[in-house]
């Protein structure tokens, strides 16, 4: 039996941040190695893209549906076996050797990450049901995420340059086993309502197949341009799919994804604000370090330390800031703080120019950045304030599902409003370096544009929680 005690919930944070850890870390290290595997494997370039694709159509199209069985066959057993199948499915991408195998073993660690990520919250408020106690989990947890992207990128070069890609994967073999192993210790068992509760199969097979073609379109959108007929038909046949879904769950007897949860207006609002502002912080994430490397002439290495201070104050403000404020002034006042401060580093990113000094040009920004250390923890307590103790698996596979939609979204559309100016810029006699700042002039204004209307919704939609916790999990 699991014990609750203080330090037993110490161990159980430490646990899900790990966790965290290898799902942030695995997105961000492949990115690194990609020419390394493309030589190695003889990939195509389109085909090196699935390196990436097979795990984003796994991971986010299977988080809904990982977060409610969750809630029914127990959100411990869910986590234990998604480590597994992920720390399996890195030992088999490790030793790839050719591109189907690797594919496969991405999509499997998709799978994993699914499983483990979709109830990471669920444990996480459910053990933590103090205000103060949770804003500070909250705050250690959303440390882990922003320390997990930037770890990514510096670690990816080393590992990749030093020994080979094949440790990239090799790495999430010890965190897994010892995740795993202290995970039998210290989280608790609770008992799930059952699959007869809840085993919507055919709602399962809607959103799953509709998350995950949607996912592929949009990914694939760059590719093909918005208005192809590859990307209206499987869009329209996306959102057929996703409709049919919600008829579904309006009158299953047993609903995979019950309504109610939206009746929560921190729920449905939180949700929103997270596709909204992750859309637009793919423009620092990914269009900032290529700005780096394709204009300003930054090797892989030299980017990823020259964002290191952007990583240093989120992750410093998510562990050391947001809990005491959030506790103070309350989550809703914190976000909007942090709203503000991300869309000034956004405004101060359209104007950046060709030849920029990093001192000057990039390092406020980098300052300003640290809004996402008191957005992301904030968001994280809005936006699971509202889900009772039964559905505490579900608001967490919700959440992190409108986490890949948004990053996704991000994805498709910045990048190809960027790609679009430049092409349009070099067309008029502009020089590449000039055409390419011009393009993510024109993505970093959108993304501004996308952190004005988190801003709103957050305004008219969110509400300041009165009451302080769902009610604990039970122990066996």
């Amino acid at each position: 039996m699991a014990s609750t005690t203080p330090r037993s919930r110490r161990l159980a944070l430490m646990v899900l941040s790990a966790a965290m850890l290898m799902t942030i870390l695995d997105g961000s290290i492949v990115t690194v190695a990609m020419p390394a595997i493309q030589r190695d494997l003889d990939f195509s370039p389109a085909g090196l893209s699935w390196t990436v694709n097979a795990y984003l159509i796994a991971f986010g199209g299977l988080l809904l549906l990982a977060g409610r069985l969750g809630d029914l066959i127990g959100r411990r057993a869910m986590f234990l076996a998604g480590n597994a199948v992920f720390t399996a499915a890195s030992v088999l991408a490790a030793a790839s050797a050719g591109p189907g195998l690797l594919i496969t073993a991405r999509f499997l660690q998709g799978v994993g990450s699914a499983m483990a990520s979709a109830v990471l919250l669920g444990i996480l408020v459910t053990l933590f049901t103090g205000a103060a106690e949770r804003a500070k989990a909250i705050g250690v947890f959303s440390f882990t995420g922003a320390a997990g992207a930037s770890i990514g990128q510096v670690l990816g070069g080393v590992l990749t340059d030093l020994l080979s890609w094949h440790w990239i994967f090799l790495i999430n073999l010890p965190i897994g086993l010892a995740t795993i192993a202290l995970a039998v210790r210290v989280l608790p068992a609770d008992r799930g309502a059952g699959l007869a509760g809840g085993a919507d199969v055919v709602g399962a097979v809607l959103v799953t197949a509709g998350l995950m073609l949607g996912i592929y379109t949009v990914v694939k959108v760059e590719q093909y341009g918005w208005l192809a007929a590859h990307t209206l038909g499987l869009g329209a046949v996306s959102l057929v799919l996703l409709a049919l879904f919600v008829l579904r769950q309006a009158s299953a007897r047993a609903p995979l994804m019950p309504l109610r949860i939206f009746r929560s207006r921190n729920v449905s609002g939180a949700n929103l604000v997270q596709i909204l502002t992750l859309a637009a912080m793919f423009a620092f994430q990914i269009l900032v370090a290529l700005y780096m490397q394709q204009v300003l002439g930054y090797g892989a290495l030299a980017t990823g330390l020259a964002m290191l201070p952007a990583a240093l104050a989120i992750g410093g403000v998510s562990l050391f800031v947001s809990a005491r404020l959030n506790t103070r002034y309350g989550e809703r006042a914190v976000l909007l703080a942090g709203l503000a401060l991300l869309l000034g580093a956004m405004g101060w990113l359209t104007r950046v120019p060709v030849q920029a000094d990093y001192v000057t040009d990039l390092l406020p920004v980098m300052l300003l950045i640290a809004g996402g250390g008191l957005v992301l923890p904030a968001l994280t307590s809005l936006g699971m304030s509202g889900a009772k103790a039964d559905d505490a698996g579900l608001a967490s596979g919700l959440f992190n599902t409108t986490q890949q939609i948004g990053m996704a979204f991000g994805v498709a559309v910045l990048s190809t409003l960027a790609a679009t100016r430049t092409e349009d810029l070099l067309a008029a006699g502009q020089s590449r370096a000039a055409a390419l700042t011009g393009g993510y002039h024109v993505a970093f204004a959108v993304a501004a544009a996308l952190l004005v209307a988190a801003f709103t919704v957050t305004l008219l939609v969110l509400r300041q929680p009165r009451t302080p916790a769902p009610e604990p999990l039970l122990v066996a």
